[in-house]
């Protein structure tokens, strides 16, 4: 790729994120203090997503050191939560967003509990699923 060509792709990234931003849009942030809490939260931007997302962090159990920001994504779109055990016991969560579709975020799943890929892994599944606004689905307490 030419240096034309790429600064020329970074522009339409900026200007696509600008434009999303402008239309009303949000992205969604992730916190989490494996063993303890976790929060969830959409915003305007990363900074008062993450704020919401570690207060609610906060409030279920988890303390200021604990509750750590693991992702982010702008727009949203879908995202999905995965829920991993350990073989040796210890458990958390991984996030995975700004997927196109509810499909594409379960595929996400699928890939990050892949044992032969990941063989630490004693139980793995998608945990819940988010849309774009942030409306939570339990897929396991369905």
């Amino acid at each position: 790729m030419t240096k034309a060509a790429f600064f020329t792709l970074l522009a339409m990234l900026f200007a696509s994120a600008s434009a999303a931003q402008e239309s009303g849009r949000s992205g969604i942030a992730f916190v989490q203090a494996p063993e303890m809490s976790s929060g969830v939260c959409t915003g305007k931007d990363a900074q008062s997503a993450f704020a919401c997302a570690k207060q609610q962090c906060i409030d279920g159990g988890g303390t200021d050191e604990d509750c750590v920001e693991m992702a982010y994504c702008f727009p949203a779109l879908y995202s999905v939560q995965v829920s991993i055990l350990h073989t040796e016991g210890i458990h958390w969560q991984e996030f995975f967003c700004g997927w196109d579709s509810k499909e594409a975020a379960l595929d996400a799943a699928k890939v990050a509990c892949d044992t032969e890929k990941r063989p630490f892994i004693a139980d793995c599944s998608a945990a819940a699923i988010y849309d774009e606004e942030g409306n939570m689905k339990d897929l396991i307490n369905q």
